[in-house]
């Protein structure tokens, strides 16, 4: 795992995760910092672009939020949409960041690769932003949100766009197709004209449909 030049958390660091305990040791260490160290001075934009669809589509709650982190989704969507809103995450600093923000019902440390600790069908909307990327979370952790989600319940989950076909997403949303209805892709720019501009053309797809 990299780090800058001067030893803090960066996106290099976090494109180049690959185990939970690369996650963990990551984000705790930038969990204070992450709001501004990065979506601040990135012009982060994915966290508003999944919030706006999912609120222009109409998603009721309750609304999962997969991927949490410090609560930059929640915090886009609150005021969008009156829905009660939970928090997932891996890393325990990021969700403490995130509890303080007075948004999510519950905060839910787990581990996406493994048996969640949540009730099937508990959930009529699912959202995620940033957390498909270059890290340990595949394509066969869409199983295990489907599972979460009520008859109708609306999905809008971001993807890196770079790896969308080369880490197998579009063959598994293609495999999921008996359980999933309107799916279709808009593809988004993952940072603003503020951020940094060796990732200014960055773009994100977002994967939208509802559980059939």
């Amino acid at each position: 795992m990299t780090r800058d030049p001067n030893g803090k958390p960066d996106l290099d660091a976090a494109y180049a995760l690959e185990t939970p305990d690369d996650n963990r040791k990551l984000y705790g260490d930038w969990a204070k910092t992450y709001d501004k160290s990065f979506a601040q001075n990135m012009d982060y934009q994915l966290p508003d672009h999944v919030a706006r669809v999912f609120a222009e589509l109409g998603g009721s709650g309750p609304v999962l939020d997969v991927g949490a982190g410090t609560g930059l989704l929640g915090e886009a969507l609150n005021p969008r949409s009156d829905v009660v809103i939970d928090a997932l995450d891996l890393s325990a600093d990021m969700l403490a960041v995130a509890g303080q923000k007075g948004i999510y019902r519950t905060l839910i440390e787990a581990d996406l690769t493994k048996t969640l600790p949540i009730e099937p069908e508990q959930y009529s909307g699912i959202v995620s932003s940033g957390t498909f990327t270059h890290g340990h979370v595949g394509p066969d952790a869409l199983d295990k949100l489907i599972a979460l989600a009520r008859p109708d319940a609306l999905f809008v989950l971001s993807v890196n766009a770079e790896h969308f076909e080369a880490r197998g997403f579009a063959a598994k949303f293609d495999a999921l197709a008996p359980k999933i209805t309107g799916y279709h892709i808009q593809t988004v720019s993952i940072y603003g004209a503020q951020g940094d501009r060796a990732h200014t053309s960055d773009k994100g797809h977002l994967a939208v449909f509802r559980r059939a």
